[in-house]
């Protein structure tokens, strides 16, 4: 794994889709009644977007997207954060821009002017807490090298890039990039990989990531199978472990497992009322245990940071956390 050699500034950096989120609970005959499918992220163009919200009843609205979740989530920490992503020049971006800077996120990409507008994501959640995710990725998806800032990237002590982002050439450009940037500053790179959906899509340049650019996997047991075509978690942890040095499996109501080498250490869920809504869930696990290797804490602490984030999210609508966490830290860590 890479190593700092110089102080770093941040704790983290994010790339990724730059997405303002509505969310609204539904029953599970809309679901079949709008030919959704239901618990993936389905891509959607513009006049499926607005039919669909059209159709959705009140919900919540609020500045989103994977990574954008999970440095949210590591500024609740008491995390130094910041974020890389594409938004348009309108109303949305700005609510973009100014949600992530409120909470505490340095988020500095200007609005682009004259393109598409900014990304949304549509996202129904059904009584069982299952969230069905429908994006229009808009201006989002065109994040360019250009919109890399090196510097930035650089001066965190982890780079963390969302897989949801791979989807346009020029964007797989940028990620590339920003992690040949991180590792050439001695930076950790991580790479989620977002949804099975995503892996199906982009196995084999994936495959090709983990091999040369990519230190710390994050997946859920299904897609970590997914990506090495095995069925069962163990086998898929196995696999993972010859190519990379860390990775961070979540099992639900199982907890999650951490796979270091040869170890595997195994981290209970934490304990909740109920689970109201699972968006955003696998992107706060994902800012506990980032926090908590930027604060050099062993990995069983790492990864119980993680799961008391990710109860967190589970725990009320919406992706964010509803409470700061720093108390959480304090706890944790000493």
């Amino acid at each position: 794994m890479a190593t700092n050699q110089v102080e770093n500034t941040l704790d983290v950096v994010g790339v990724g889709n730059a997405i303002v989120d509505v969310l609204a609970e539904v029953d599970d005959d809309f679901i079949g009644r709008h030919g959704l499918s239901k618990g993936g992220m389905t891509l959607v163009d513009t006049e499926r977007a607005v039919e669909l919200y059209a159709a959705m009843p009140p919900g919540l609205e609020e500045s989103g997207g994977s990574a954008a979740n999970t440095m949210v989530g590591v500024a609740s920490f008491g995390g130094r954060a910041a974020y890389i992503g594409k938004v348009a020049d309108d109303f949305l971006g700005e609510v973009f821009r100014r949600e992530m800077r409120h909470v505490g996120v340095d988020f500095g990409v200007p609005g682009v002017g004259g393109a598409e507008p900014t990304a949304r994501c549509l996202i129904q959640v059904t009584p069982d807490a299952q969230r069905t995710m429908n994006t229009y990725l808009g201006i989002s998806a065109h994040l360019t090298v250009k919109e890399i800032d090196d510097d930035l990237v650089a001066s965190a002590a982890h780079l963390y890039c969302e897989g949801y982002l791979w989807d346009t050439e020029e964007a797989k450009g940028a990620i590339r990039h920003a992690m040949d940037v991180a590792h050439a500053a001695r930076r950790t790179v991580s790479l989620t990989l977002s949804d099975g959906f995503c892996v199906e899509r982009h196995r084999e340049e994936w495959l090709e990531l983990l091999a040369d650019r990519v230190d710390v996997v994050f997946a859920n047991a299904s897609e970590i199978c997914s990506l090495f075509e095995v069925d069962e978690v163990d086998q898929a942890a196995d696999a993972v472990a010859s190519e990379v040095d860390l990775a961070f499996v979540t099992l639900g109501k199982h907890g999650s497992m951490v796979v270091a080498g040869r170890d595997r250490i195994r981290i209970e869920a934490d304990e909740f009322e109920a689970v109201v809504d699972t968006t955003g869930a696998g992107d706060l696990y994902a800012a506990g245990v980032l926090f908590g290797l930027s604060r050099g804490a062993d990995l069983p602490h790492a990864a119980r940071l993680g799961s008391i984030a990710a109860a967190e999210a589970i725990s009320h609508l919406g992706a964010r956390p509803g409470r700061l966490l720093s108390s959480v830290a304090t706890s944790i860590l000493g």
